[in-house]
């Protein structure tokens, strides 16, 4: 259950180690740019990011070892903890970013600790997010960052990114401190309360937010490789000059345009885990399928209403919208033809009504030229619906990186 979309990137060289991050001040749900920032020409982009969820229940004396990949690089660099799904107030005792050497170990010299507000200890309310102070230094695009964090307190919720694609860590007691992986025994695919990185660069350069379902999530694509479709994406606008070099994955695993279920839908999540961001120039929309085919009465017009929804939410805020067109999925289990005429009544106001700012056209990227029903079986991770790495990188590579441009400002482009 879920959904993906594409684009190209640049990639900056990588920098030395003692390139580090910073984050600003504390509890609040969206950063405020700096005043000397703005007039140095600079400004905070969301350079990571996944979209925040229930994710079992909060545990006391707990320490994640956190793994996340960056897109654009930057200074300053800061991290934004959620506790979206809690409560009750959550204390964060201790916070570390650092280089990841490999598996749970860190780059020696690396790990250096965050503040909130000038303090090292920060409590985030039920249902609000806290973002750290700047950290001083440089960090590299495309580079492995560890954040690790320590929870003082437990019960209720907790908040974070449950089908991660990614290997992270945990531990009992606080070793957010250390370089080493001796203490970091126990294993885990999820992300916990680290929901968004951003970094300081240039006014110019800005980021795009996939948001998505499974597909986005990289369900299908090689785990621990960065093989989701918004990572090939990340790889082509890093080897360009463009000014859009950031990329943040909003993607939930079988989520849906208008209902909650798998996690909150794209309506109810779109302020907190895309336009919250700094620097997010246009939202990349690929959802829409979990509706279809879940069979609850879902028809062509009530999706076309929800994409207008968010078309128009975007642009109030100054964001371009890239509508991706729903791929096949004959031979789910899920599939008939009545799902069908509802994906293709979708599909034909994606491509042709002009009420998106582009369009990605995934759905004959993907499908199969001798049945335009099914997904192309190079391209099928095994299920029918969710592509593999070949499919990802199809997807990505189909993208207009111009269309991810937008100079959309205020919203007067809004009646």
């Amino acid at each position: 259950m879920r959904a993906g979309a594409a684009g190209v990137a640049r990639t900056g060289r990588l920098v030395a180690p003692a390139v580090l991050l910073a984050i600003a001040t504390a509890v609040q749900v969206a950063p405020a740019t700096a005043a000397p920032a703005a007039l140095a020409g600079r400004h905070d982009v969301v350079t990571w990011g996944a979209s925040a969820d229930r994710v079992g229940d909060a545990v006391a004396d707990r320490s994640y070892r956190l793994i996340v990949r960056t897109s654009v690089a930057g200074d300053n660099l800061r991290i934004r903890l959620s506790n979206a799904f809690g409560d009750r107030p959550l204390t964060f005792d201790s916070a570390y970013a650092g280089l990841r050497r490999s598996g749970a170990e860190l780059v020696p010299g690396t790990n250096r600790p965050l503040t909130f507000g000038g303090s090292r200890s920060v409590t985030v309310p039920a249902g609000a997010t806290a973002y750290s102070d700047p950290l001083p230094g440089g960090l590299a695009a495309a580079a492995d960052l560890v954040v690790s964090v320590h929870t003082r307190t437990g019960g209720g919720p907790a908040t974070g990114h449950g089908m991660a694609m990614q290997t992270s860590y945990a531990a009992t007691g606080d070793r957010t401190g250390e370089d080493g992986a001796a203490g970091w025994t126990e294993r885990t695919g999820s992300w916990f309360y680290l929901d968004a990185v951003t970094v300081r660069t240039r006014s110019a350069v800005g980021a795009v937010v996939a948001l998505g379902d499974s597909i986005t999530d990289g369900w299908q694509s090689s785990g621990d490789l960065n093989r989701r479709w918004p990572d090939y994406l990340a790889r082509r606008l890093a080897a360009t000059d463009g000014p859009v070099r950031g990329v943040a994955n909003e993607g939930i695993s079988g989520n849906k345009v208008l209902a909650d279920g798998a996690g909150q839908s794209a309506l109810n999540r779109l302020d907190r885990d895309v336009l919250s961001h700094p620097g997010v120039r246009t939202v990349f929309l690929f959802e829409g399928v979990n509706d279809i085919k879940a069979h609850t009465g879902v028809t062509g017009a009530d999706m076309i209403a929800g994409y207008r929804e968010i078309i128009t939410r975007a642009h109030r805020a100054g964001k371009c919208v890239v509508g991706a067109t729903v791929a096949p999925f004959k031979g789910w289990s899920e599939w008939d033809t009545a799902a069908e005429s509802v994906r293709q009544e979708v599909n034909r106001f994606i491509r042709d009504s002009g009420e998106f700012d582009a369009v990605a056209d995934f759905d004959r990227i993907l499908r199969s030229p001798y049945d335009h029903e099914r997904i192309m079986p190079v391209f099928d991770g095994g299920d029918r619906l969710h592509p593999n790495d070949k499919g990802m990188q199809a997807m990505a590579d189909s993208v207009d990186l111009d269309s991810l441009r937008c100079d959309r400002t205020s919203a007067a482009d809004v009646p």
